[in-house]
């Protein structure tokens, strides 16, 4: 097989770079934190493990959004892996239907681990983190988080994002 010179693109703006990632199929995952009595949760699919000993995950979040500063603030996390059926949620918290927070976390089950993370009830499984550093690279910032608890949900089809859509294996 030949490639065309038409599908390389040698200079990748950011637009050509996000139309390539549309092409990855990512997991769905949303990333919870609660701080002094404020919650926040972000739909993601760049999260992945680290390392099995110690237990080690990471989620990438975007820095512009200072809403974001309280993964930072709290010192703890939960990676939450959504299900088929949670699409809804998914949608919420990527902020796609501009709910008050409230609202969001209202459209789920929620629990708290060791850390005190919500950490979604039906989750295919969770991952209760204690916030081991951060690295900020270009527009995001990369959390890297120790397991010191998790929570094996229902067993059921995951949730996957591919070319800018939601999708049930």
């Amino acid at each position: 097989m030949t490639i065309s010179e038409e599908t390389v693109q040698t200079a990748v703006d950011p637009a050509i770079y996000r139309n390539g990632m549309a092409r990855y199929a990512g997991h769905v995952q949303v990333a919870t934190t609660q701080w002094q009595g404020v919650r926040r949760g972000v739909t993601v699919t760049a999260a992945c493990s680290v390392s099995d000993d110690p237990a080690t995950v990471l989620v990438c979040l975007n820095a512009s959004n200072e809403a974001n500063a309280i993964f930072e603030q709290s010192g703890s996390f939960a990676l939450n892996a959504l299900a088929g059926h949670h699409q809804a949620l998914a949608k919420a918290l990527a902020g796609f239907e501009r709910l008050p927070v409230d609202q969001r976390f209202a459209l789920a089950d929620w629990v708290q681990l060791a850390t005190g993370a919500p950490v979604l009830a039906d989750a295919l499984v969770a991952f209760d983190c204690r916030l081991l550093e951060i690295k900020r690279m270009g527009t995001h910032m990369v959390l890297f988080g120790q397991v010191v608890a998790m929570h094996f949900g229902p067993d059921n089809p995951p949730l996957i994002y591919l070319d800018r859509a939601f999708h049930a294996l």
